[in-house]
């Protein structure tokens, strides 16, 4: 490891130091001084004078000082809040534990994520297969996190200080804090706080609660004594009634072991926690687990723009910590490094995404003095070279939206906004967002600002959303289209059959259609050539082989060669994984049927390579046996349209896309990747 003194004493530049005030936005990684970063080793602490660390985060993550990554967003509301805070990034769990006790016993607790991802979803693809790299550590280097990361650091902190709390969080926590579904194991697991063993769970985005819990344990507190706290979680060591706290309303959910003997309990289970989760004024959820009794306290209510730019203008970096300079980039942070997140949520309830489960239903967006505030901070980066990568959220086109009448949206127990229909009360102006960009795109130090994120593109089409009086979708069109397209646009229709579009809580394909329709008059218009990159996915429940047929010849039809699709993973809190585990909807209980076995997956992928000449005997044999000689014909002998484009690329942002391979080379990465045991550890 680098001596962290070689970038306390390093000079900076002159050619970077316009002023003193300026010096810390315009210096580079080198040139810093490593106190400007959180410390993550023993000897960055002592260069602080400290003697002992309050809180001790620990992270799957490499430590990333930017406010897209939780570990640095968590350390640095502890440290603004007055706290002496240190993170052990991606520690080595297979030595002798040396890492986790760099920093020894913290004054209050230890706080864990996994990171970024589920660490099971990191590691795997929809098939099982052992992934070759990871994106949220240095070169891209697989192997530097466990399987179910959070509880493995846990049960590692509560046998070396038993008496110390550990408090969890992120999206592995969030996700598993009641009775789920995990798909690598094939079976359900109690919540999380079960198996790790730890004292607190915080689901969700974690700003608000977590200034709660400082306030509490700096006053003498115990963490462990802590149960009037919005979005938090923890057992009880009871089966009987639990106190009630801030006159919260308590639901019970079936219990965990009636869960195990019983997939429609597990799947009632779900949509209870799912409504409760979207609600403003939301009940407290209890569930039996054993001997104990788990309480999941009702969430906060969404970060106005005030809270949201409080933990976005604190003092990051936004930089790796120096410590990774030799150990190549983080790809994570190349992706973002000069985008802006401009807001937070999504209420579009896709039934296969987790974003409204760990956000939030609800909109959470930044000022536009904030945004522009971090825009200026960007172009002085010395690496900047005049583009913005992304002006972006979740779904990028939702900045500011939220209820005309929020009595309404106070009352509402809908999961979508927008599913089966546009709701009435939902303001979905696209101004605000237009004026953004105009105001980025007139920066006499940026070139271009592009939109990386995906967009819900149904919020554009007039015949789906009858919102636009005053022309402000068309605007907002003309301004993304004609400005802001980096070669192409990135869209999710995810399928062309309604039936399993239902499913998806997504909308009829046609209205993809009319978007193209707009979208490329647009393009004509200014003599532009900038494709759509369409996303779709392979075996969501609702979806049979045939559908997929039907995909790939729609798709053709429309001029697309299509060489990248995701299939469905199940990943814990989505309704998408209940139907997959319980063959059930959990809102009608109602089957539904869904494909499991890895042919059936292969079977559903193939016709996407339609025009593979080997997929092709396999493709007319196939759909002969189905009694769908119409699709092979269409597939097979119809000539292809020239004025679509092909696309094989681009990563969406909302969730993690996974690339399926023919059976020729699926497959290739099945084991786990070897690597010194102890080179590049934090």
């Amino acid at each position: 490891m680098a001596d962290p003194d070689e970038f306390e004493h390093f000079s900076p530049s002159p050619r970077f130091v316009k002023t003193n005030q300026d010096l810390c936005s315009m210096i580079t990684v080198r040139e810093r001084p490593v106190t400007h970063w959180l410390p993550i080793t023993k000897k960055e602490v002592e260069m602080r004078g400290w003697d002992e660390v309050d809180v001790v985060l620990v992270s799957g993550d490499a430590y990333v000082d930017h406010p897209s990554f939780g570990a640095a967003v968590i350390g640095r509301i502890i440290e603004s809040e007055g706290f002496k805070v240190a993170i052990i990034p991606q520690p080595n769990w297979q030595d002798d534990l040396r890492d986790f006790k760099k920093f020894g016993r913290p004054k209050y607790f230890f706080g864990v994520t996994a990171g970024c991802m589920d660490s099971m979803v990191n590691h795997y693809t929809a098939n099982k297969r052992k992934r070759s790299d990871d994106s949220y550590t240095p070169g891209g280097v697989s192997g530097f996190r466990p399987d179910y990361a959070t509880t493995v650091y846990t049960k590692i902190l509560k046998e070396l200080y038993p008496d110390v709390p550990v408090l969890i969080g992120g999206i592995e926590a969030s996700l598993r804090r009641v009775t789920h579904y995990d798909y690598w194991a094939d079976k359900l697991f109690p919540s999380i706080l079960v198996d790790s063993g730890a004292d607190m769970l915080v689901y969700g985005m974690g700003e608000q609660p977590l200034r709660e819990i400082l306030k509490l344990v700096q006053k003498g507190v115990p963490l462990d004594s802590i149960k009037d706290v919005n979005q938090i979680s923890f057992l009880e060591d009871t089966t009987g009634e639990v106190n009630s706290y801030k006159g919260w309303n308590t639901v019970e959910l079936s219990s965990h072991e009636d869960c195990l003997k019983d997939k429609l309990k597990y799947a009632a289970n779900f949509k209870l926690v799912e409504v409760e989760s979207n609600k403003w004024q939301a009940n407290r959820l209890t569930q039996k687990v054993g001997n104990k009794t788990l309480v999941i306290n009702p969430p906060f209510v969404t970060m106005d723009e005030q809270e949201m730019d409080k933990s976005f203008d604190l003092p990051y970096t936004r930089m790796p910590h120096p410590k990774y300079k030799k150990r190549g980039t983080i790809p994570a942070y190349e992706m973002i490094k000069f985008s802006v997140n401009m807001h937070r949520g999504c209420f579009g309830g896709c039934s296969f995404c987790t974003i409204s489960a760990h956000q939030g239903k609800f909109i959470a967006s930044r000022s536009e003095e904030s945004i522009m505030k971090e825009v200026d901070e960007l172009v002085k980066h010395p690496e900047f070279k005049g583009y913005l990568s992304d002006l972006g959220g979740p779904s990028a086109n939702m900045y500011r939206m939220k209820g005309k009448d929020e009595g309404i949206c106070a009352r509402c127990q809908a999961p979508s906004c927008i599913h089966p229909v546009i709701c009435s009360n939902l303001d979905t102006s696209h101004k605000p967002l237009t004026s953004i960009y105009q105001k980025v795109d007139a920066h006499p130090d940026v070139k271009k600002a592009f939109v990386g994120s995906g967009i819900r593109y149904d919020l554009l089409v007039d015949n789906f959303n009858k919102n636009n009086q005053d022309g402000n979708h068309d605007e907002y069109m003309e301004q993304l289209v004609t400005r802001h397209v980096s070669g192409r646009l990135k869209v999710a229709p995810e399928h062309t059959a309604d039936n399993t579009l239902k499913v998806m809580r997504k909308p009829s394909f046609k209205y993809f259609k009319r978007f193209k329709e707009k979208y490329d008059a647009i393009q004509d218009k200014h003599g532009l050539k900038q494709p759509l990159i369409p996303y779709f996915i392979s075996s969501h429940p609702g979806c049979e082989e045939a559908d997929m047929a039907n995909l790939a010849a729609e798709t053709k039809d429309m001029g697309f060669k299509l060489e990248q699709v995701q299939d469905f993973t199940p990943t814990p809190m989505t309704v998408a994984t209940v139907i997959y585990y319980s063959g059930v909807h959990p809102y009608t209980m109602q089957p539904v049927k869904t494909v499991k076995t890895r042919e059936e997956k292969q079977n559903q992928n193939k016709y996407f390579f339609w025009w593979k000449n080997e997929m092709k005997g396999w493709i007319k044999s196939r759909l002969n046996k189905l009694g769908r000689p119409d699709l092979a014909k269409q597939l097979l002998e119809q000539p292809v349209k020239t004025e679509g484009k092909k696309f094989s690329k681009g990563k969406p942002s909302k969730y993690k896309k996974t690339k399926i391979n023919n059976s020729s080379n699926e497959g290739a990465h099945t084991g786990k990747k070897k690597f010194k045991k102890k080179k590049g550890w934090a």
